[in-house]
């Protein structure tokens, strides 16, 4: 199972974040692979704090026959047609596309995998627990429902499901 982390916190331009991360969706099952699973829509607060508005985010589980470095390419050229702009470290984006985890793979190069932050996200774990309530992270060896249990309790309170999914 390939787990693909979505998030978007300003219009892109097909639209809204909602629109984005749809449009993003249907982009990855033509070029990424076939999408299995994809969980509810999160509203969660930027990380670190800060003014930015709040993002939208999802988790998708695909199957592909990319290896690793070729589909975090196709993740970069959808989120650049989307109006992705590189700059500063955790600033506001129209698409943000993550490669979380990549069957039981563990890599130290380029992609890291498992994603080396995904552990301290509630706007992934969550997510990933609609997705894969069974998966296991595969470098810590705790389940996600022990991960989203080790989260401070302000991090899941600041992460919510949307009501209108």
């Amino acid at each position: 199972m390939i787990l693909i982390a979505l998030g978007a916190n300003l219009p892109s331009n097909v639209g809204s974040p909602r629109a984005t991360l749809e449009a993003a969706l249907r982009s990855l099952a033509q070029e990424g692979g076939d999408i299995v699973a994809r969980s509810r829509f999160y509203q969660s607060s930027p990380v670190p704090k800060s003014d930015q508005p709040d993002y939208l985010n999802a988790v998708a589980a695909i199957k592909s026959q990319l290896d690793p470095p070729a589909l975090l390419a196709v993740l970069g050229a959808i989120e650049t047609r989307f109006g992705r702009r590189r700059g500063e470290r955790n600033a506001a984006r129209s698409l943000d596309l993550d490669l979380i985890a990549f069957d039981d793979l563990i890599r130290d190069v380029a992609p890291i995998l498992p994603h080396p932050r995904m552990h301290e996200r509630a706007f992934v774990l969550l997510p990933l627990a609609e997705v894969a309530p069974n998966w296991v992270h595969p470098r810590l060896r705790l389940s996600v429902a022990a991960l989203i249990q080790a989260l401070p309790p302000a991090a899941r309170a600041e992460c919510r499901p949307l009501a209108n999914n």
